[in-house]
């Protein structure tokens, strides 16, 4: 059996509220006893029961962290990156509970009982309705990866245009005008904040645009594969094809491959998220870091500031995506 508050409490010659209290950095122990009963809860090892604790303070010391969709479009990069960037630096007394919006049946209800606090992993316009009734149950919430109309709410995004037109921006520079574009899930608004730049970077650099090039797609290898043989076989065919994540732009790779072409010689290829596997295709992906764990990170902390009811300005938040050059893109003469 453990040590327990109220063995704490015989050693030091103290009440157990006073120790439970100390432990909590209640203001209204003096400082000496703080650390007299910290220090003593240290040497026996003592381990906190969170259950009580819970009880005691009306906490449940849950953090849920809710995706729009962990099965559709959402790269196993960027579910790491996000889960990664909050579990460094949450308090460790607290545990996640992780689940996608759109398969969640609400058999964990949505409370001030069951959750602390909430990170909302948004992609489209249906997570509304879940963050309204976040809102409406008063429990600290934190928006991140898309923008959203409601004020109150830290909203932490990623310049995902910017990171697009930069992408195509360089194959322009290196002599492409013919550049396609497969697209990612159109509920997703990633898919319009990324297509938006695309197009901008044509338009800045007066290319016409090509509806031919434009194909619809989704946040997949199979959809890479599948549309990327559709431009092939265009007569008047791409020289460059920057794709809206990068799974859609190694399943692209597959099929120019297939069809007896050659990335970068025939044609080149940009993925966007900078996911892991980027340095270990042939050739290596040139693509966009999207910094998942910085915005991840970033939300994590002030969701914490805003439980503690620390000052916490909620304000729209753009972090910078990143260009990233290898070896998927030729210079043409």
């Amino acid at each position: 059996m453990g040590i327990t508050i109220k063995d704490i409490a015989k050693l030091a010659n103290v009440s157990h509220t006073t120790v439970s209290r100390a432990l909590n950095n209640s203001p209204y122990i003096n400082e000496e006893t703080k650390v007299k009963i910290k220090t003593l809860a240290k040497e026996l090892n003592y381990v906190p029961n969170y259950n009580a604790k819970s009880l005691v303070l009306l906490k449940s010391y849950v953090i849920g962290v809710f995706f729009s969709s962990i099965s559709e479009g959402t790269s196993d990069t960027f579910f790491h990156e996000i889960i990664k960037g909050i579990n460094k630096v949450i308090d460790k007394e607290y545990n996640l509970v992780i689940r996608g919006i759109d398969k969640y049946e609400y058999s964990y209800p949505i409370d001030k009982k069951n959750f602390d606090g909430i990170i909302v992993v948004s992609q489209s316009k249906n997570d509304d309705e879940f963050i309204k009734n976040i809102l409406e149950k008063e429990i600290p919430i934190v928006v991140i990866n898309r923008h959203i109309e409601t004020d109150g709410i830290l909203n932490i995004m990623s310049n995902d245009t910017k990171g697009s037109y930069d992408a195509v921006d360089y194959l322009i520079k290196n002599n492409h005008k013919k550049i396609a574009l497969i697209e990612g899930n159109k509920e997703f608004e990633s898919s319009i904040y990324r297509k938006k730049g695309y197009l901008k970077a044509l338009e800045d650099n007066n290319i016409q645009l090509n509806k031919e090039y434009i194909i619809s797609g989704k946040y997949n290898l199979q959809s890479g594969y599948e549309n990327m043989k559709k431009l092939i076989e265009l007569e008047n065919r791409p020289t460059a094809v920057f794709c809206l994540n990068d799974d859609i732009a190694v399943g692209a790779m597959k099929a120019v491959f297939e069809s007896g072409l050659n990335v970068p010689n025939d044609i080149s290829i940009i993925g966007f998220d900078d996911s892991n596997f980027c340095n270990y295709v042939t050739p290596t992906l040139t693509s966009v870091k999207k910094d998942a764990l910085t915005m991840s990170e970033y939300g994590g902390v002030n969701l914490l500031n805003i439980i503690k009811n620390n000052e916490v300005y909620k304000e729209k938040v753009y972090i910078e995506s990143k260009f990233v050059l290898r070896d998927s893109v030729m210079a043409l003469k």
